[in-house]
């Protein structure tokens, strides 16, 4: 039998008085040892069962408050946009099966201190809320009252569930209201602090479907806030919004970290900021691991050895196929200028090598460039003082403009072929109506001086007037508002073959040419569209390399994956590869980066500007721990049977971005609209190169 010390001799007991530092509040979330999956895992194939698992064996818990002299823990998710960001705040809101069962809890959720701060928390959908942009299904912020089609934000009617930003802001949102429940859990003083950091001030009595795709973002996490939540999950919050509109949010979601209310957890892809108040961070990693979690100071994210390392971390130590590892490039596969001189690569112009001549490269091969149209010198699209109003309210054109002689009233503006145009503005400024005038969906362009491909909207004297089906023939874009609009059953090959119909759900009209076109597109971003890929191995890549036969993968997998079941980040690579897969006259790039991580950013931009004709490659300093990426000519065994090229110099573009590194390189005009009621005047601009080796030039668009 086991003797135990007399009692006067026994340690003294931990008394609350003495060792009140110890005393610890259960955590909001805990999860120890949790494997999750979205439907139950299969009993008789076990293989399957591994790979459908989401965050096996996790352990992780979010502590509800500071315990001693610890601070407050500030959570950031960071991963590539198909890492799972938006699954694993799933799993935190309480959402997908847990095996143990028991693994997921949310102790201080039932705790008697909950009853103390707010009954209501004991509801784990209550007290932990999602915020996110993606149109993902449930999020507290979604606003439901988009219109029915993509020209009804800009029309006088308005659906019955149409509400203003102040009923959306109170939760006014029913169709048939309670009056005693009518805007009972927002308080007036933090409704107008809320208005007030967001800059919501105008737009109370707007439609929130008249809001652009900025504004609605404000507008949702202004929402969010005023719901009170204990836990607020914010999806990439800083995506699609203005410089200015940036500066002003994080200093409030910093005051709103530093008073808890709510604990706030972000995430962001790697290439995002990440806030100086954050202190802990997850990195996700593929397949649903997690790869990294604890303190962020243990992690320096400055350092080039670091960034190779969260390189390794989030999955993108590879590079996906046709891009070849950099182990297996032959010397024969390299331009003469890189093994030359080594010259720095810059992602956003998508050129190996510096420029001295805009025209021609240094082997003398003819580049892609604004400033050098076509002979006949064409005008694609002729604006001539245009305003927009609605009612007494201008927004756009309220300005006065000198087009060489007098001032006029309203926007002028050509846009002709062979010219690259970026389009910028703060939110709210009338960039996404000047697109829809543009693309015909806005109803005002029949009446408006304005001309598409040399003819009116309306007939004129001699000259008929242009259908929209004409019109959207011959313009490819990609925006936000496409997005939200798409189909969502149509399967990934049917959308790129979309770009051949006149309507969403149109039939395609397709030639054997237009099927070769969308294979070779699906095999060469299969990597970021194809949740399945799995990276070539070295040998089997060096074998294709020396042999005559390419690759001989199949590409049904884009007859099984349904646009509206894929990747955030797949679908904006659709929707890109959309807008530009037929060649048409004028391409449309409004925010169609936005969303991606920037490894597939740049390998848009390089496609959109040389095609398939350039990929990128790799070399690697192990001793350094850094890598360096460069451009090469795309081997003649890697071409698909029909070759695909970039822009060609009979075509236009026009971007649309709130971002530096979103701006295709072959950009060199551009035009900033001013912030609305402000009455000052578009300013227009010309850069001599890339803007990404422009170090001024982003801060002369935005007048700083």
């Amino acid at each position: 039998m086991r003797r135990f010390p007399p009692l006067s001799k026994r340690s003294p007991r931990l008394t609350p008085s003495r060792y009140s530092t110890i005393t610890e509040s259960p955590p909001i979330v805990r999860i120890e040892n949790g494997t999750f999956y979205r439907k139950y895992p299969s009993v008789t194939d076990q293989d399957a069962a591994s790979k459908s698992a989401l965050f096996p064996g996790l352990t992780w818990s979010l502590p509800s408050k500071a315990v001693g002299d610890e601070k407050q823990q500030h959570w950031a998710i960071l991963g590539p946009s198909n890492a799972g960001k938006t699954t694993f705040f799933d799993v935190i809101r309480g959402h997908h099966l847990c095996i143990p069962p028991a693994a997921r809890s949310f102790p201080y959720l039932t705790s008697k201190e909950v009853e103390i701060v707010d009954s209501r928390y004991r509801n784990v959908a209550r007290a932990i809320q999602h915020v996110g942009f993606d149109g993902e299904r449930g999020g507290v912020a979604k606003s439901g009252t988009r219109g029915a089609y993509l020209s009804a934000r800009y029309e006088s009617r308005r659906e019955a569930t149409d509400f203003s930003v102040m009923d959306f802001l109170k939760g006014n949102t029913d169709l048939n209201p309670s009056e005693e429940q009518e805007g009972k859990e927002v308080n007036d003083q933090s409704l107008d602090k809320v208005i007030s950091d967001l800059k919501l001030e105008a737009l109370v009595n707007m439609p929130m479907g008249n809001l652009s795709n900025g504004q609605t973002r404000r507008a949702r996490i202004a929402r969010a806030l005023l719901g009170n939540p204990m836990v607020l999950l914010l999806d990439e919050p800083f995506m699609g919004l203005d410089p200015p509109t940036m500066t002003t949010l994080s200093p409030l979601l910093h005051s709103l970290a530093q008073a808890s209310s709510p604990r706030l957890i972000l995430a962001l892809r790697p290439q995002d900021p990440l806030p100086d108040w954050i202190t802990h961070v997850i990195h996700l990693g593929p397949n649903f691991q997690i790869t990294y979690q604890g303190s962020k100071d243990l992690v320096d994210l400055g350092t080039s050895r670091a960034k190779a390392k969260m390189g390794k971390l989030i999955g993108t130590d590879y590079l996906a196929r046709p891009d070849v590892p950099d182990d297996v490039i032959p010397q024969r596969g390299l331009t003469k200028a890189y093994q030359n001189e080594r010259v720095r690569f810059l992602p956003g112009s998508n050129y190996s090598f510096q420029q001295s001549n805009p025209t021609e490269s240094r082997e003398g091969i003819p580049l892609v460039d604004a400033d050098v149209p076509v002979s006949t010198n064409e005008a694609l699209v002729e604006m001539q003082d245009v305003c927009v109003r609605y009612g007494d309210k201008e927004v756009l054109g309220d300005w006065k403009q000198d087009i060489k002689g007098p001032t006029k009233q309203g926007l002028s503006w050509t846009v002709r072929r062979g010219e690259r145009w970026g389009v910028f503005g703060p939110n709210g400024s009338g960039k996404t109506t000047l697109i829809s005038l543009l693309c015909s969906d806005h109803p005002q362009a029949y009446s408006l001086p304005i001309k598409v491909f040399g003819r009116g909207r309306l007939p004129q004297p001699g000259l008929p007037g242009i259908s929209i089906f004409d019109i959207q023939s011959r313009i490819g874009q990609s925006s936000p508002e496409i997005h939200a609009f798409f189909p969502r059953n149509l399967s990934l090959r049917q959308a790129l073959e979309n770009a051949w119909a006149d309507t969403f759900l149109g039939t395609p009209r397709l030639k054997y040419e237009n099927d070769v076109t969308v294979d070779t597109c699906l095999r060469w971003f299969e990597a970021e569209l194809n949740p399945a890929f799995t990276p070539l191995t070295i040998s089997f890549l060096t074998k294709v390399w020396r042999s005559n036969n390419g690759f001989p993968n199949s590409i049904d997998w884009a007859d099984n994956i349904r646009f509206g079941d894929a990747p955030f980040s797949a679908q904006r690579v659709v929707l890109f590869l959309r807008a530009i897969i037929k060649k048409p006259d004028i391409v449309v790039l409004d925010e169609a980066f936005s969303g991606m991580d920037d490894l597939v950013r740049d390998k848009c931009m390089l496609f959109l500007t040389w095609g398939e004709t350039k990929s990128f490659g790799v070399l690697v300093n192990r001793k350094e721990h850094v890598k360096k990426r460069f451009v090469y000519d795309t081997p003649p065994q890697l071409l698909s049977e029909r070759i695909l090229e970039g822009l060609s110099k009979n075509q236009a573009l026009i971007c649309v971005s709130h971002i530096k590194e979103e701006v295709p390189g072959v950009v060199r005009r551009w035009m900033s609209l001013p912030e609305a009621g402000t009455g000052n005047a578009v300013r227009f601009g010309k850069f001599p190169g890339p803007l990404e080796g422009y170090d001024s030039g982003w801060d002369e668009i935005w007048g700083v």
